[in-house]
């Protein structure tokens, strides 16, 4: 087993992962009850889904969340859309709790610092990032991955579509589902993704691209 998904099942298990901070932490880009109903309820329910496609196949239990992800096309047929829309529910917001930390944002320092540099720096990363999130229609995710090839790009997703079931790292990730910003932005989707760079957690992002050399 590689060392990256030997750090990933240590924090992505079936259980609900208690956010990182305080749900008031990280005001006042995104407020308390958005994060009460993100966390409780949306991701609460993404798991719970989840555990009960998976009921059916119990075996699949011993394989972490995100490798079941990776290996979509081998899960059996009637429990695989459940694995891909609620795994991927679960994956994926496991991820972004990370992302985030109160104080977070600023300049990025350390490896991602030179990563963004392939895209022209961090403001122009950034620019690339938000309009890749701004343009993607309808539900779904914004990413920066590391592909197959090694090279770094940044992608979207619909829904809970996986980049780990097309090969994919993730390192960094927005979630621009309504349900992430609406009581605070409304309809207003580039003000959130401007004011997320806000609680960014570059820590969490360096060791993310450290698992993976």
């Amino acid at each position: 087993m590689k060392e990256t998904a030997k750090l990933e099942i240590a924090k992505i298990g079936y259980e609900l992962p208690p956010l990182p901070y305080a749900y008031e932490a990280l005001q006042p880009v995104l407020d308390v009850e958005t994060m009460h109903l993100h966390h409780d309820k949306h991701h609460q329910a993404y798991l719970t889904n989840l555990l009960a496609a998976l009921d059916k196949h119990p075996q699949l239990k011993e394989k972490a969340p995100q490798d079941l992800l990776r290996e979509l096309a081998a899960i059996p047929e009637d429990i695989r859309t459940a694995v891909r829309n609620h795994g991927g529910g679960h994956v994926h917001h496991s991820i972004f709790w990370t992302m985030m930390k109160p104080g977070g944002g600023g300049p990025p320092a350390g490896k991602i610092a030179d990563i963004l540099g392939e895209f022209g720096g961090f403001e122009a990363f950034k620019t690339k990032f938000n309009e890749a999130g701004l343009k993607h229609f309808g539900s779904g995710w914004v990413w920066l991955v590391r592909t197959p090839a090694g090279k770094y790009e940044i992608v979207t997703t619909p829904n809970q579509d996986s980049p780990f079931s097309q090969g994919q790292y993730p390192i960094l990730v927005n979630d621009v589902w309504e349900h992430a910003y609406y009581l605070r932005y409304q309809n207003r989707r580039a003000d959130y993704l401007q004011a997320w760079w806000g609680v960014v957690n570059w820590d969490e992002i360096n060791r993310r691209i450290s698992t993976i050399g």
